[in-house]
């Protein structure tokens, strides 16, 4: 019945559709057939500008809007290579929603939601209803994701409301509950009109000095001394300093026209939208629906129901074969929509008596992690990128925008935008076919549940260190970092089956928001690292020669690093790369090779990031080289307290205290291998080496420590049980607890920067004005002291913490302590007045409080640690132990006369 309306509206369509002219309105329905258009575009296009925006719709638009508030709309020319919000409006589902992953995406998604009420307020249409929206559980877990958004909605600063189901059939009445356990309403949550919205912001731009050139394509984007020098376009050249791809769909496409080339790793999917005839009684502030776990959702729209969804299994597009707006809207495939059809009629089963309007098959473009991808290129400067919004443009332009002329006006945004921003990938994240294979599986993570430690199941097998096959078949079960296929922990292996089978590949899971099943096996290799020798592959980790001539590599170091760089040969420092800021640009170790010759090791994902902010201020005159060898080492780590045992039957180098001591660099002879970069430290706190093997002795100097290491108990282990090493003795993360906004004075590092080095490091002005002022906000570790991890649900990170009872801050990193036997929560901590105001946090205020950690709706007590403790060993030692990765600022020990953290 349902299937056969919708084919018969469809059909019949063009019955229904009208034009609009002087005297005659448009109905409800056909209003999405009616575009706008901007006046007062250019007639030609300028000989220069300070920036061009490549892209009229949305995004374009907000970003010119924002650089006109800014006072630069007189400097800016923005190109669309049809018509400014071109488009079919039928493929937009406008839906605004708060909530997002992680707190950025929030603070830009709210930014988004003000601007849409501010124009609206001010006359100009948004198409902007704030309706709210009701999400819907089916299971368990989903209502678990649905507590625990609740908890984070006080971080965060959004309103909402566990309800029943009933309170979802009141709220919504057409909805089927059935099969409903409860869901999370959101009032503040609604909808807009992307075109509408586009149309405001470039009309408010353009009154305000903005340029625009319609019908005008991208030929060429040229770069001078690594920055945006001018556009070549089919209107002609233009002069300018920063370049901004806007073009959404297209924006890998301009990027390839870039010179050099810039890799915007996007491709399109097949996206449907189905919209109704107009049914009665239907309530226009209609609350949105969405049902994640049956893929769909639903929102009035004009007297109808627009619905859509993304499924499990996406439809992959080459963009290429797209040549305008207007082919952006394919044939619909009925069968493959089947599954979202089956889910509407389920939850809303009156459709099955609606005339169906049109199914609208709407290409849409996603990047392969299924995130927005944000800010300056590593290949050429100055030329920014925003794209990639995954169907949600509307919520997202206006922060993202925000935040994109933040980075080209000031240098900086006020938003930490490290996990957004396209560092984050590689060139083999813009492989076509990597792209087209991925693509089938990122669609359907939008409405995934989040389960911890999400794992992509296409586009593995890429990256693999020499060990790989070996590991693989020693039982280890990956994930994926960077491209790289990182063991996550080791299963066991049965022996008595044919042993020249290889074993299959398995991807690393988490399904539980509770005690994982990998427990019991990531204990036994955590043991192994404290009361054995445990064996890990670190070879995903970023890996850069950086090299002079001369003394100039010292300088660039000592310019770029809060630490002092200069030590002696053979020594290894740990240090932060600031910006001006104060903020960490990188977290890193630097092992000196030789007198003008440095390693730098620094984390997985960090190895594009790293790489460009060293390349951006290497000296003019070429006089400091650097060269990413991370494919050219495998990296080895043997951590335990019988490592120097083992060792020293593989090397002739004396490996005593007195001659290889902690934190110190060696190049050894290991069996019959030579040329290995030896280490000795293990980034997790206990005893051990990371040897960096040249990558055709990389199975040898493996087998040999396998062979050696069987009288000492050696054993495989994976990334989990050394993070949750780190994580026990207060270790900080790249990326989840040190980002752009953290100083290392907020979490304990004071000691580590040297404000009196010859060369001022970047970033030293604002640490010296905040150790003045005081820091607000501490880094700390808690310990849950009354939570059972057998039973309980487990932290995993951004749940709120509270003092005596009030909101403080929120959790970064989490894991189970298996020596404190405890949940172990790193975090920070805030001192919040009344009305919400950061005040100075002191050590006496961290230690005078009473902390609870809310998990998904139920707060539990916990112990406050300022600095990384002393855990209990069978094999103490004083290397060890005397090294703490946070400590009281002026406290002195000594350490060896090598020693330099």
């Amino acid at each position: 019945m349902f299937v056969s309306r919708v084919r018969h509206g469809v059909q019949n369509y063009t019955r229904f559709k009208c034009i609009r002219d002087g005297s005659r309105s448009l109905s409800s329905l056909d209003s999405l057939d009616h575009e706008e258009r901007l006046r007062d575009c250019l007639s030609s296009l300028p000989s220069s500008a300070r920036v061009v925006i490549c892209g009229g719709g949305v995004m374009g638009a907000a970003v010119a809007y924002h650089l006109a508030r800014r006072g630069w709309g007189p400097h800016t020319v923005v190109i669309e290579k049809e018509k400014v919000g071109a488009g079919s409006r039928w493929h937009s589902s406008g839906l605004v929603g708060a909530f997002k992953p992680t707190l950025a995406q929030v603070r830009i998604a709210q930014s988004s939601i003000r601007l849409l009420a501010d124009l609206e307020s001010q006359g100009r249409p948004t198409g902007w209803k704030q309706c709210g929206s009701l999400l819907l559980a089916r299971t368990r877990d989903r209502m678990t994701v649905y507590r625990r958004m609740k908890s984070q909605s006080v971080s965060w600063g959004i309103d909402c409301e566990l309800v029943s189901p009933k309170r979802c059939q009141d709220i919504w009445p057409m909805l089927n509950v059935d099969d409903v356990l409860g869901g999370l309403w959101i009032p503040g949550d609604g909808v807009g009109d992307t075109h509408l919205f586009c149309m405001s912001l470039m009309r408010a731009a353009v009154e305000n000095g903005v340029g625009v050139m319609e019908d005008c394509s991208i030929k060429a984007v040229h770069s001078k001394d690594g920055k945006v020098s001018g556009v070549d376009t089919t209107s002609g050249s233009i002069e300018c300093q920063y370049f901004v791809n806007c073009a959404g769909f297209w924006a890998r496409q301009i990027g390839q026209l870039a010179k050099p080339q810039v890799k915007v790793p996007l491709l399109p999917c097949e996206h449907y939208y189905l919209h109704t005839k107009q049914i009665e009684n239907l309530s226009p502030m209609m609350p949105v629906v969405r049902d994640p776990d049956g893929f769909i959702y639903l929102r009035e729209r004009n007297g109808c129901i627009l619905a859509g969804g993304f499924e499990p299994i996406a439809k992959p597009v080459y963009e290429e074969e797209i040549l305008n707006a207007a082919q952006r809207c394919v044939a619909e495939d009925w069968d493959h929509f089947h599954i979202l059809l089956q889910e509407l009629l389920k939850r809303v089963p009156s459709l099955n008596q609606a005339v169906l309007h049109k199914l609208c098959n709407g290409l849409e473009a996603f990047s392969p992690d299924c995130k927005w991808i944000v800010g300056e290129s590593p290949e050429m400067a100055n030329y920014h990128v925003a794209c990639g919004m995954k169907t949600v443009g509307i919520s997202a332009a206006g922060g993202v925008a925000e935040a994109t002329v933040d980075e080209i006006v000031d240098g900086y945004s006020k938003y930490d935008m490290y996990e957004l921003d396209i560092n984050r990938f590689l060139g083999l994240h813009n492989n076509k076919r990597f792209l087209r294979d991925r693509m089938k599986e990122v669609p359907g993570v939008h409405y995934g549940l989040p389960y911890p430690f999400y794992e992509f199941e296409t586009g593995r097998n890429l990256r693999l260190s020499p060990i790989y096959q070996t590991l693989r078949d020693k039982g280890a079960t990956f994930g994926q970092v960077m491209g790289y296929e990182r063991p996550t922990w080791f299963e066991p292996v049965d022996t008595s089956t044919d042993s020249d089978k290889p074993r299959p590949f398995k991807i690393a899971h988490t399904k539980t928001f509770g005690k994982p099943h990998w427990f019991d096996t990531v204990q036994s290799e955590y043991w192994s690292c404290r009361e054995s020798v445990g064996l890990a592959d670190y070879s995903s980790f970023t890996k850069i020669d950086i090299q002079s001539q001369g003394t100039e590599v010292v300088d660039l170091l000592q310019y770029l690093c809060s630490n002092d760089v200069n030590v002696q040969i053979g020594s290894i420092i740990h240090t932060g790369m600031q910006n001006e800021r104060g903020g960490y640009e990188n977290d890193c170790s630097l092992a000196r090779i030789a007198e003008n010759h440095y390693m730098m090791i620094a984390p997985t994902i960090q190895q594009t990031r790293c790489k460009v902010w060293l390349q951006r201020h290497l000296p003019k005159n070429g006089s400091v080289t650097l060269s990413d060898v991370t494919s050219m080492y495998t990296a080895i780590c043997i951590l335990g307290p019988f490592t120097r045992s083992l060792l020293s039957e593989l090397t002739d180098t004396d490996l005593s205290p007195s001659n290889f001591p902690f934190f110190t660099f060696k190049e050894l002879d290991v069996g019959l291998a030579n040329g290995i970069r030896a280490m000795n430290l293990t980034h997790t706190g206990e005893l051990g080496y990371v040897l960096y093997i040249p990558n055709e002795f990389a199975l040898h100097v493996y087998h040999r420590l396998l062979t050696v290491g069987e009288k000492f108990g050696i054993r495989h282990v994976g990334h989990y049980a050394t993070r949750a090493l780190r994580v026990e003795k207060f270790f900080a993360f790249w990326g989840q607890d040190l980002d752009t906004m953290t100083t290392p004075l907020e979490c304990g590092r004071t000691w580590r920067v040297k404000f009196d080095k010859n060369i001022p490091f970047i970033g030293r002005d604002a640490l010296l004005r905040q150790k003045e002022e005081g820091i607000r906000r501490q880094y700390v570790q808690l310990l849950l002291t009354d939570h059972d991890h057998e039973m309980d649900l487990w932290s995993w990170g951004g749940e709120p913490i509270y003092r005596d009872g009030d909101y403080c801050g929120q959790t970064t990193t989490t894991s189970y302590g298996y020596t404190f036997k405890k949940q172990v929560c790193l975090g920070f901590i805030q001192n919040l007045d009344k009305n919400g105001t950061e005040q100075r946090v002191t050590n006496d205020y961290v230690l005078s409080g009473h902390y609870e950690i809310d998990i998904a709706g139920i707060r539990y007590a916990a112990k406050v640690n300022l600095h990384s403790p002393n855990l209990p060993t069978k094999y103490p030692d004083k290397e060890r132990d005397v090294y703490q990765a946070t400590r009281k600022q002026h406290e002195h020990q000594y350490m060896g006369r090598h020693y330099q953290p």
